[in-house]
């Protein structure tokens, strides 16, 4: 169960990331309600993670999750740089999480 709340607070990440860019494109209250939303549930579902994964494995995942997501959504929502270099460096952060995951 934990794993799967895991999953959950980084998606949440990533959701909180796009509504970021969403506020600052259109500055209406409700991408900044969903911004909070986004954000406050991803921090109480890696807390509930936390309270039986490692703090560094859960951190680390969650991070991963969040930043490759965000980066992909970015690519894929809003037309950013999909240059290979990005999306190599983007599966090395994936690579570097699930490592940390296989070595502890």
């Amino acid at each position: 169960m934990a794993w799967i709340t895991l999953v959950l607070a980084g998606l949440c990440e990533m959701f909180g990331v796009t509504m970021i860019n969403k506020w600052h494109k259109d500055q209406k209250w409700q991408s900044l309600v969903m911004l909070v939303v986004g954000f406050g549930l991803s921090f109480i579902f890696l807390a509930y993670a936390m309270e039986t994964l490692p703090m560094g494995t859960a951190y680390v995942i969650w991070t991963g999750i969040g930043a490759s997501g965000g980066a992909i959504l970015g690519m894929v929502l809003y037309n950013e740089s999909k240059d290979w270099r990005r999306i190599v460096f983007i599966s090395m952060v994936l690579c570097a999480a699930v490592g940390l995951k296989l070595v502890s």
